[in-house]
């Protein structure tokens, strides 16, 4: 029987929109391209939410990738909370959870920088929830059997008694080796869907 809900934070809390708010920041769509090729999608910014190495270092890092755009690497990392919203359904889903019964836990791949620059808004959601882990905390990332471990480990879980939500299939993959079910995050209307077929039914 289900009694935790676990939720991710990017693209199933808040928004996540680096290429547009490069756009919006005024950097070319050419240079956004090559920055999204080398620091996103190569896998580098996982080593800001895993946390080993601190802000200065990271972004160190970062600039290595593309030194002839470290100016816009700079302008990006100081304005990352512009990328960072929170969506307008939020408070009302955790609330409804627990209204229902249900403790609710974050478990998000998230960096100390991106962490300090939107705990007061974007995350205002934080103090709703019965306890979270981020990444860069821990010293580990999801999808790693390690991150669900020190979840349960801190807040005495059972990975059967456990349903964990995330926009990408293989941290869901994770989460079910680990034990735990798991559902896609498509959208919330979507996710209120797959949570019923688990009979965890949520009234908003």
């Amino acid at each position: 029987m289900i009694k935790n809900i676990i939720l991710d934070v990017g693209r199933v809390l808040v928004a996540w929109q680096p290429k547009e708010t490069m756009r919006e920041l005024g950097i070319s769509q050419e240079t956004i391209a090559v920055l999204a090729e080398k620091l996103f999608d190569s896998g580098v910014w996982n080593e800001a939410d895993r946390g080993v190495l601190s802000d200065d270092e990271f972004l160190e890092l970062a600039i290595r990738q593309v030194p002839e755009y470290e100016a816009e690497v700079r302008l990006f990392w100081n304005n990352i909370e512009k990328a960072i919203w929170q969506f307008p359904y939020v408070k009302l889903w955790i609330r409804a959870m627990k209204k229902a019964g249900y403790k609710v836990y974050i478990l998000s791949n998230y960096g100390n920088w991106c962490y300090e620059k939107t705990k007061e808004i974007a995350l205002n959601f934080l103090e709703e929830v019965d306890g979270a882990v981020f990444s860069y905390k821990v010293k580990q990332i999801k999808p790693d059997a390690a991150i669900f471990q020190a979840i349960c480990d801190k807040y005495s879980l059972k990975a059967e008694e456990c349903v964990f939500l995330d926009d990408l299939p293989a941290n869901i993959e994770g989460a079910k080796k680990f034990g735990m079910q798991g559902i896609v995050f498509k959208g919330l209307q979507d996710a209120l869907e797959e949570l019923q077929k688990l009979d965890v039914k949520i009234a908003l």
